[in-house]
């Protein structure tokens, strides 16, 4: 009875591949499967959507500003909103901040422990660390890679790769701040975060480089603003 019992459970099994397999291979090639080439590809469109989106939103605004007839002052104050919004170019003093994972052969300096693999890697706590000192430090805009934040951005992180507003991003990470050079330098210095993340560059490795860029044009945001929320089912 306990070999029936095998042989007909062993039958089901095969009928339930034959069923999900449709006559095709269900052992594909590991490379079909990969999350991280869906991911990247997925970002991809992503990013030929916001370019797409930027270009319709630029003819849009032309076509409002020949058409509808507003005034100069409620021109500079729309100029103005856009400004605070972060929808349009920012140019200034700019400084930036590279963070980047240590190199694949590290090892722990003298006096340190040796690293546990989390040691070794950017993570979403150091992004946010640095993006808060420059937003302490007085900084106008910041641009994080190539996309430019506003209020409702948010710098995560899954793994060791960055996820930002729809398109994924690997190391080495660059944060550019328009503002006073020398008050958004003061800010990084003084950023508890940042110091805890330093001891990590000097015991291990880890990418970390700060250095002004002169006068530098952020693009302005191109990405939807609407805003995404619950509401409570009554």
């Amino acid at each position: 009875m306990l070999t029936l019992a095998v042989f007909a459970l062993a039958g089901l099994i095969f009928v339930a591949s034959s069923n999900a397999a449709k006559g095709t291979d269900i052992r594909t090639d590991a490379s079909l499967l990969k999350l991280s080439d869906l991911v990247q590809e997925r970002s991809g469109n992503n990013a030929d959507l916001d370019r797409s989106a930027a270009a319709v939103r630029r003819d849009v605004d032309a076509l409002a500003k020949r058409d509808d007839g507003s005034s100069a002052a409620e021109d500079k104050r729309l100029r103005a909103l856009e400004d605070r919004a972060g929808t349009r170019p920012l140019s200034g003093d700019a400084v930036t901040v590279t963070l980047d994972d240590a190199p694949p052969d590290a090892t722990a300096a003298p006096g340190y422990p040796q690293p546990q693999p989390n040691d070794l890697v950017i993570h979403q706590q150091d992004l946010q660390a640095v993006v808060n000192a420059l937003w302490h430090g007085g900084a106008r805009g910041i641009r994080v890679m190539d996309q430019r934040l506003i209020a409702t951005s948010a710098v995560r992180c899954v793994g060791n790769t960055l996820i930002l507003q729809g398109r994924v991003y690997s190391p080495p990470y660059r944060i550019t701040a328009v503002g006073d050079p020398a008050k958004l330098h003061k800010a990084i210095d003084a950023a508890p975060s940042i110091q805890n993340y330093l001891l990590y560059v000097q015991a291990y490795g880890l990418g970390w480089d700060v250095h002004d860029d002169g006068r530098t044009t952020l693009p302005g945001y191109t990405g939807t603003t609407d805003l995404h929320y619950a509401r409570p089912v009554h």
